[in-house]
């Protein structure tokens, strides 16, 4: 993957519009990238008449935005030579960013990506696909040696792509994710939209010990008596590292909601001590999430509580 540059990719402003003209060869992910920076919150138009596009361009005093036109050869209109001239004047605009990105591929993953899919490369006119993709590239090589950004995505798959547009269209101090750290009772069904399970159950459960049945989690002695056990700090390390490792992973990827639940048998005790201190342990690290407890405030399960502990 090549970039001649990359100017102010990153760089957010305020009172100019940003303007990203996108087009590449067919099958080198110009539609996958398009939807990662309608995402990241641009407006994007995919195939737009050329000769219309500075209808969208905001004019002085009017809401400024960010703006990602995508065209190619099935753009209405589409004259590369017409598109340079036109891109060159719109970024002589003082109220405008303007940069022009570039996908690109090598011919014989374009073919495998045609073949694989079954689609028709649109410029093969019933040829086969190695020469529909070479008269894509002749008509579309002014464009390539024109543009300030280049992504040749041969060896990318989508989710490489997708976090290289992140990378370089997405704000910098964004946080990206909302992480929920959550608590629940096996004995009331497990939670459907978890991310990330870890099973309480093998900490002594604090259900049986005299005088903590009636408290929580979130109650002092409850919590000493989670402590007291050999495998309690280990465990707790373990998975903490395990998050720290994958949170910035599923950032880095785009996904924008992690839910990390932690369950016990009823979902009042081991549970909710857990994931109270993951959360204190997480928020140390710089994240901020947000902490439910599902079963809190459910009688315990008492009858499930005594099958675990065998007693009869």
């Amino acid at each position: 993957m090549t970039n001649s540059s990359e100017p102010e990719a990153n760089a957010g402003t305020t009172d100019r519009q940003r303007l990203l003209l996108l087009t590449g060869l067919s099958g080198a992910g110009k539609s996958t990238a398009l939807d990662v920076l309608e995402d990241l919150g641009w407006e994007t138009i995919d195939n737009f008449p050329v000769r219309m596009l500075k209808r969208l361009v905001a004019r002085p005093g009017e809401e400024q935005g960010r703006l990602a036109i995508g065209f190619d050869s099935r753009t209405r209109g589409f004259v590369p030579a017409d598109v340079i001239a036109l891109a060159k004047e719109l970024a002589g605009r003082d109220q405008l960013t303007t940069s022009f990105m570039f996908m690109d591929c090598a011919d014989a993953e374009l073919e495998r990506r045609f073949n694989e899919t079954r689609r028709r490369h649109p410029m093969a006119q019933g040829r086969p696909v190695l020469d529909g993709i070479a008269a894509d590239r002749e008509l579309l090589e002014p464009l390539r040696r024109w543009a300030d950004i280049v992504i040749d995505t041969t060896a990318l798959s989508s989710n490489d792509l997708q976090a290289r547009i992140r990378e370089l269209f997405g704000e910098r101090d964004a946080d990206g994710t909302t992480l929920t750290i959550s608590s629940f009772g096996f004995a009331r069904g497990m939670p459907p939209l978890a991310d990330l399970v870890f099973d309480m159950r093998f900490l002594d459960n604090p259900h049986w010990a005299p005088g903590l049945r009636e408290l929580t989690g979130r109650d002092a002695p409850v919590g000493a008596h989670i402590e007291q056990d050999p495998a309690f700090a280990d465990a707790f390390a373990r998975i903490r590292d395990l998050l720290l490792t994958l949170l910035p992973r599923y950032h880095a990827q785009g996904k924008s909601y992690v839910h990390v639940a932690f369950g016990c048998t009823g979902g009042r005790h081991r549970s909710v001590y857990t994931a109270e201190c993951m959360a204190q342990a997480l928020r140390e690290q710089g994240f901020s999430p947000t902490v439910r407890h599902r079963n809190l405030a459910s009688r315990a399960a008492d009858e499930l509580e005594r099958r675990q502990a065998g007693v009869t």
